[in-house]
């Protein structure tokens, strides 16, 4: 009992420390950034610094808050439930396990060990996927997130949850019609999370995933505030000028960029000069397919699974996307 509580103190001062130190280096940073731009003649560093500053500090906490929820779940929450809940009949199982990611969070790291998990388990794999694409996408934090980067537009949020859901969700039945065994090598666990639950294991969660989301969210704002500052205006307005080229763009971006989902929607704010369904596709396909989200599909289920579901997830979320756009947007 002392033991849990002593970790459990632990975890609270690594986050609240951890946070407020990614906070004071970016404040920092901002104050000494604009000086040196000024002594350097050089605005646009100015601009620069303050499109970054803006992105981190509105992001960090929620991404503490997210980290947190995500090391909670995977360390108290007993795979089992999964396993209870879920309807015997895969078609049936894939949409209750989509729907879980807005009750049963977890981070784009956490949820490929947690869906190879499942299937060990006894999880149909279909399943098992659509809840690996739902939970980063449309959890509370996510959700939240995004009405705060987007004040007075509820039909952003309604419009993440509509299309990362069926996205999810047809990726699970996609599977379950045209997946063959061979593509999916058997899962194996992942050394992201200590095996097995409890204070410690919720402790190792909240250090992997904070410092791993916190560096991708630092490297996403400065590429955001670069992409801003230097592409051309002329250049911009080609893609800006196209509703069908803006969403591709932004589509490939968010592969590139690799934001945490607890923070992608403040970079999708900040690129105002698209349309807001481009923005919806950013913030739709980051969470389901990044260059992170590949690489670790094709460490735990096999190159051959990560290249055709990635592919195909990719698709299908532009898809709902311009979908979702055009009906709510």
């Amino acid at each position: 009992m002392a033991d849990g509580i002593r970790l459990g103190l632990r975890a609270v001062v690594y986050a609240v420390l951890g946070g407020a130190a990614l906070i004071v280096v970016v404040t920092v940073g901002s104050v000494l950034g604009p000086l040196l731009a000024l002594d350097l003649s050089t605005p646009p560093v100015a601009a620069w610094w303050t499109v970054f500053t803006a992105i981190t500090v509105q992001g960090v906490p929620f991404l503490l808050l997210g980290t947190v929820v995500s090391a909670a779940i995977g360390a108290f929450v007993p795979e089992r439930v999964f396993t209870r809940l879920l309807p015997r009949r895969e078609v049936l199982a894939v949409p209750v396990a989509g729907a879980a990611g807005v009750v049963l969070p977890g981070c784009e790291c956490a949820s490929v060990p947690v869906a190879g998990s499942l299937m060990r388990r006894g999880v149909a794999p279909a399943a098992a996927l659509a809840f690996l694409l739902s939970a980063p996408a449309i959890n509370p934090v996510v959700l939240v997130a995004t009405s705060v980067a987007f004040p007075g537009q509820p039909e952003m949020v309604l419009g993440r949850l509509a299309a990362s859901l069926a996205t999810a969700v047809v990726m699970g039945w996609l599977w379950a019609r045209f997946g063959r065994e061979e593509w999916l090598r058997p899962p194996k666990r992942s050394g992201g999370h200590e095996p097995g639950g409890g204070p410690r294991a919720f402790v190792s969660g909240l250090q992997h995933d904070f410092l791993h989301a916190g560096g991708f969210l630092v490297v996403g704002a400065a590429a955001a505030a670069t992409f801003a500052i230097v592409v051309p205006r002329s250049l911009l307005e080609v893609f800006t000028g196209s509703p069908w080229l803006s969403v591709l763009l932004l589509a490939l971006l968010a592969v590139v960029l690799c934001v945490c989902s607890e923070a992608d929607a403040f970079v999708a704010a900040s690129l105002s000069g698209f349309s807001p369904t481009a923005r919806l596709a950013f913030m739709v396909v980051g969470p389901m397919v990044d260059l992170k989200l590949i690489a670790l599909q094709t460490g735990t289920f096999g190159r051959a699974f990560a290249v055709r579901f990635s592919a195909a997830t990719w698709v299908v979320a532009v898809a709902s996307s311009v979908l979702v756009g055009w009906w709510l947007l």
